[in-house]
């Protein structure tokens, strides 16, 4: 508990929210009046993106019951707000400490729990199962390394697992590896990944016309997206070497986490680049170089107005982020060599043409210079990304149609 208090200290002087809510993370806030409440569990911006059309479908099939979503991060939670207001109930999840879970659920009092992907929390689970509550892991996938780890626990989280009532995997691969952990198979189905159910909306296609109408018609731009400490250097000095041959080339870079805002335009500022930002400018000229999106849940218009989509979390070993976005906008994609978070997805674009995998940044200026001087085999290979999504599509109705006769 010490080292809780003092990495919440910590966050909360890059990130003030973190201070501002802090006890909503030990399971003390309060709780408005909720109708048997569904709780979905999702960490972070991927994982709520991911639920947000499951929780939609649950409020229409079940409008009578409160929604209650928790989250990990300001990020996030600011993100929530933007897409679902006031209709769902908004606390950040308490640490998985028994006391910290029990005073959530005297609160929130779930009669069910859907939780996003691979956040496995012992005591969430287990007190969640002791009422009586079923627990579903939904859009489940699992990397071959995290089921090397749980396999090695097996023998104390064993009990845990077999708590789940349900586990609906993205792909076959991830059924394997949770079965491979012990949990019945009868639990486990198949329900592909819902963030192939992406429904790009009108109002980020019209702000993405309008950013590139900032511009000049020829003007080529490539997004950086998501990006993470250790990558956002490199990217800047490929975009350097690649204005040598591309002079009215455009970088648009979008850090992941907010508290980084700052020191990315500092960064590219020293590379001697001309930067404009999206709190201060509000779109690109002509002119501009490096353009810093120092705002959080406009990323779809941002890679709508790019030609070429980089996305980080590969650079490092985060294990990448989301390539379906940019897919969905038939955008050519490339990523570091750090896929693990989305293994199966990044085989299938790459297997169809629609994204390139580099292992270092002279692989990726190799790859953004050979696009960029010719944007018809770009384009080409983001109709091969789109296809994919295409045929990907139809994994929320299989999740819903399973998780509706345990709600009901």
């Amino acid at each position: 508990m010490p080292f809780v208090f003092i990495k919440l200290l910590w966050r909360g002087f890059k990130a003030p929210e973190y201070r501002a809510r802090r006890f909503e993370r030990f399971g003390v806030f309060k709780s408005p009046q909720l109708n048997h409440s569904i709780w979905f569990h999702t960490v972070s911006v991927g994982e709520l993106l991911a639920a947000e059309p499951i929780i939609r479908q649950i409020q229409s099939r079940f409008p009578d019951r409160s929604i209650v979503v928790t989250t990990m991060t300001p990020t996030s939670s600011e993100l929530l707000y933007k897409l679902f207001g006031r209709s769902v109930f908004h606390v950040y999840a308490p640490y998985d400490l028994p006391v910290c879970v029990l005073a959530f659920l005297r609160r929130v009092q779930p009669e069910f729990l859907v939780i996003m992907e691979t956040e496995l929390w012992p005591n969430m689970i287990h007190k969640a199962s002791q009422r009586g509550c079923p627990v579903v892991v939904a859009n489940a996938r699992l990397s071959e390394r995290s089921a090397k780890g749980y396999r090695r626990l097996r023998p104390a989280i064993g009990w845990m697992l077999n708590g789940l009532s349900l586990v609906l995997c993205q792909y076959q691969n991830d059924a394997e590896r949770f079965k491979s952990l012990g949990i019945d198979a009868s639990k486990i189905h198949v329900t592909g990944s819902v963030k192939y159910d992406i429904d790009v909306s009108s109002a980020d296609r019209d702000e993405g016309k309008q950013l590139r109408a900032a511009l000049n018609p020829d003007q080529p731009v490539w997004i950086a997206a998501s990006t993470h400490e250790g990558e956002d250097l490199r990217l800047l000095r490929v975009h350097a070497r690649l204005k040598a041959n591309f002079g009215n080339l455009v970088l648009v870079i979008v850090p992941r986490h907010p508290e980084r805002f700052g020191s990315v335009w500092s960064m590219a500022c020293e590379q001697g680049f001309l930067c404009h930002r999206r709190t201060v400018h509000k779109y690109p000229r002509p002119d501009t170089e490096v353009f810093l999106v120092d705002t959080m849940g406009e990323m779809m218009a941002f890679y709508s107005a790019a030609d070429i989509a980089f996305i980080g979390g590969s650079f490092v070993e985060v294990g990448g982020h989301n390539p379906i976005e940019p897919a969905a906008l038939a955008k050519p994609i490339v990523m570091g060599p750090h896929v693990f978070n989305f293994e199966a997805i990044s085989e299938q674009l790459q297997m169809a043409g629609g994204m390139k995998l580099v292992s270092d940044d002279a692989a990726l200026e190799q790859t953004l210079h050979a696009w960029l001087s010719d944007l018809d085999e770009a384009r080409l290979t983001g109709q091969r990304a789109a296809e994919v999504v295409e045929q990907g599509r139809g994994a929320v109705n299989r999740v819903v149609s399973h998780l509706s006769p345990l709600i009901k």
